[in-house]
């Protein structure tokens, strides 16, 4: 009898304002290849970030042979290709490996080879990851750069009013914090970053950090 396939999905947006509805699909279309999905781990957070809980939370459930499924590889990582390469590490340590289009899996040809072959196959692989983490950690870098970039023209321009602010979210988050609930909690509450429940709550005139 054929064990089961068994995935964990991973989906991610950057930022509060953006959903996560188109990348759902991931998990019916893992379902109709054949996966059981043993778990859906959902983030609104950069993935310039190693400490995103959810992240987290999935690589401690993974279990050996499980596979971790996401939308693109800048879905799991737009770290620095050290770092990048230290996450990855940490869930191969676990046992998983990635089923991610634009990395190429040779996991199963290489299990069924000996010698050299095995060799080629494993290097190719771990070639071809780090060529995309290392393009997925660029396109950060240049969209950011080119965001800073438009700012700085607004500004010379005099029409930059910078992002309008949550105001009934903020109003929450400062609610939340008079009335005792952690920096955490109130990020959690709220359904922001806790950058963002510092940055609200903040003295007048103080530098964040």
């Amino acid at each position: 009898m054929t064990a089961p396939k068994i995935a964990r999905v991973y989906l991610r947006v950057s930022t509060d304002q953006q959903d996560l509805e188109r990348q759902e699909a991931i998990v019916s279309s893992a379902r109709v290849t054949g996966y059981y999905v043993a778990g859906v781990y959902r983030e609104k957070a950069s993935g310039a970030r190693a400490d995103r809980p959810e992240l987290l939370r999935m690589i401690a459930d993974l279990q050996p042979g499980e596979v971790v499924i996401a939308e693109k590889i800048d879905r799991i990582s737009r770290l620095p290709l050290p770092e990048a390469e230290k996450l990855i590490a940490t869930i191969r340590a676990k046992g998983a490996r990635l089923a991610i289009p634009g990395v190429v899996d040779l996991s199963e040809l290489a299990a069924a080879s000996e010698g050299v072959a095995k060799v080629v196959l494993e290097s190719v692989q771990d070639m071809l990851l780090r060529l995309a983490l290392q393009m997925a950690h660029d396109d950060y870098e240049t969209r950011r750069e080119r965001q800073e970039q438009g700012i700085a023209l607004a500004k010379q321009k005099g029409v930059y009013s910078g992002r309008k602010a949550d105001a009934p979210r903020h109003e929450l988050i400062r609610s939340l914090r008079a009335s005792g609930h952690s920096i955490a909690d109130t990020a959690k509450l709220a359904k922001c970053s806790a950058s963002l429940v510092k940055l609200v709550c903040r003295p007048a005139g103080a530098r964040l950090g």
